[in-house]
């Protein structure tokens, strides 16, 4: 939810904060600094893969409630902020905080579930962030439609009171446990870290950072655009502003509903293909989404809003691709580095996405339109496929301990 937040108010917060920054709020500023501000929330999450560590050193429910309460703090703070320079810092200190929650979330699950559920536990873990962006668009619907955007950043601080009910009813993972006996002094930050270079680790750590920074460009780059497409597309067609917001907060609703099916089906898809055929399935499906989409769908001289909503839910399905290294990466790497491994790949692809990010929002203030610079992005689906041939199957193995 707070990370989908900034994407369904990008538009009114950017009207309002350039000029008080001395920036002309026209449509080709706010593509670039909502590019820029994107960017830098990708980096955020890139640093992220600082927690891992921490985690596997001082525990994984630890090391997720202070996730938790570092992105609620800052994005709750971009509801005063004033400039968009202000709201930029906030963005990167709240993706710290959001890219951090999914590693060590992912890395619990996997150490704690019956090993007979534990597929299924990952997807089920993953529908979690598409329920958040699904009530994301919902509390736009309903409030930041009314009531504003800086409500919606507000509504972002929600999630720190999870983290009482986590503190007082979550324990940590007797593995991580076990693996804490057994190392003793060894279980350190270092060590953790430098574990996924080493001979046995090294090749499975490139291939699953690039296999992420292929998923971080073509969604990521893509998805920070669909609200503000969505209100092109219906003001095109003739809404009224307030319309075309809502329809913007439908249209991520059923991007959110396409992911939370797809994560359903991930599981046993994989279960029965394998990990490497069911991850190519998905980065199939989010190249043609995008591709049609963005290249075709949006430039319609007719119907075009319609079509672009069936590419949509097309994308949002797509987008599940995300689960499977939830399911994936802990397969892939022992308890005492598992978290390290699970925050590094998963973020450190980030720093190249942030630019791939900032290339998007400049094209679009080149260009003056959206769709086809976001079209663009698909191709990056394309060299995932080349290179899923050599990653590793870890169909029907146990968790390593």
């Amino acid at each position: 939810m707070d990370s989908f937040i900034y994407a369904l108010v990008l538009t009114p917060a950017l009207t309002e904060l350039l000029p008080r920054s001395g920036i002309p709020a026209t449509a080709g500023n706010i593509g670039y600094y909502g590019g820029l501000l994107f960017a830098l929330f990708l980096i955020g999450w890139g640093l992220s893969m600082l927690w891992g560590p921490l985690a596997d050193r001082f525990g994984r429910v630890r090391t997720l409630m202070l996730t938790i309460l570092c992105y609620s703090l800052f994005t709750f703070l971009g509801a005063v902020a004033t400039t968009v320079w202000q709201l930029a810092i906030f963005r990167l200190l709240s993706g710290i905080g959001i890219g951090g929650e999914w590693s060590m979330g992912g890395t619990f699950v996997a150490e704690e579930w019956p090993e007979s559920r534990r597929a299924k536990g990952a997807g089920y873990l993953h529908t979690g962030y598409y329920v958040g962006i699904f009530l994301a668009g919902l509390a736009n619907y309903v409030i930041g439609a009314r009531y504003g955007w800086r409500v919606m950043f507000a509504i972002g601080g929600a999630p720190a009171l999870l983290v009482a009910f986590i503190r007082a009813g979550v324990h940590e993972p007797k593995r991580w446990d076990a693996a804490r006996e057994k190392l003793g002094a060894r279980l350190t930050m270092t060590r953790a870290f430098a574990a996924l270079f080493g001979e046995r680790y090294r090749w499975r750590t490139v291939l699953n950072s690039v296999f992420l920074l292929v998923s971080i460009i073509g969604l990521w780059a893509g998805g920070v655009y669909v609200p503000a497409s969505v209100i092109h597309l219906a003001t095109e067609a003739g809404f009224g502003h307030a319309d075309a917001a809502r329809l913007a907060s439908d249209a991520t609703m059923l991007l959110s509903i396409g992911t939370i099916v797809g994560c359903l089906a991930l599981a046993p898809l994989a279960e029965s293909l394998g990990r490497r055929v069911t991850l190519a399935l998905f980065f199939v499906l989010m190249f043609v989404s995008i591709a049609l989409g963005f290249g075709y769908a949006y430039y319609l001289s007719t119907h075009a809003l319609a079509w672009f909503m069936v590419c949509l839910f097309a994308l949002g399905v797509g987008g599940a691709n995300f689960a499977m290294y939830t399911l994936w990466l802990p397969e892939q790497y022992e308890t005492g580095c598992r978290a390290s491994a699970f925050a590094f790949t998963t973020s450190v692809g980030r720093f190249v996405g942030a630019g791939v990010t900032f290339l998007v929002g400049a094209g679009v203030a080149h260009f003056g339109t959206i769709g086809t610079p976001v079209a663009l992005t698909s191709l990056a689906f394309l060299v995932g496929l080349v290179l899923l041939p050599w990653g590793v199957e870890t169909r029907r193995t146990a968790l390593p301990e």
